[in-house]
């Protein structure tokens, strides 16, 4: 027994089995470790499997959510623009009310004369030399376009 208890209280025995015990604890904390790290892991795993379900569910509503939204912007856009030329409109109606300025642009347009005015059209030089084909129809008188039509209807019939 003696030999024993010697044996028992010697520095190596003592080395070797405080060596013994922090293997033990070392082992076991790896373990714990490795336990945890598996658990967090697939922790991790079902969590960005569930971001990544969300991100696809919600994509497609999100993106139409979007464009809707662009679209309602470009509509307003438009509504605001067709105000603008309501508003536009009415302030020419309510001009071509007014005596005077229909007067006036009848007289300008049309080239209307009062009884006892003479009618006076003045020709550019350098108009004359260019060829009717040239000229557009809308920035000749309205007369001129007439007598236009009359001499092509009077040539088509020789």
């Amino acid at each position: 027994m003696a030999t024993r208890d010697r044996d028992r209280f010697s520095t190596t025995t003592r080395l070797r089995l405080l060596g013994e015990q922090t293997a033990a604890r070392v082992y076991r904390s790896q373990t714990k470790r490795q336990a945890r790290r598996s658990r967090l892991t697939g922790r991790a795993a079902l969590l960005a499997m569930v971001l990544c379900s969300l991100i696809v569910a919600l994509a497609y509503p999100m993106r139409q959510y979007v464009s809707q939204r662009a679209e309602i912007a470009d509509l307003q856009r438009r509504q605001q623009q067709a105000r603008a030329r309501v508003e536009e409109l009415r302030d020419i109606k309510a001009r071509w009310q007014d005596d005077a300025y229909a007067e006036q642009q009848i007289r300008r347009r049309l080239h209307y004369v009062l009884p006892g005015e003479t009618g006076y059209v003045v020709i550019d030089p350098g108009a004359a030399k260019q060829s009717r084909a040239d000229k557009g129809a809308a920035h000749r008188p309205w007369y001129a376009n007439v007598w236009d039509g009359v001499d092509k209807a009077d040539a088509s019939d020789q």
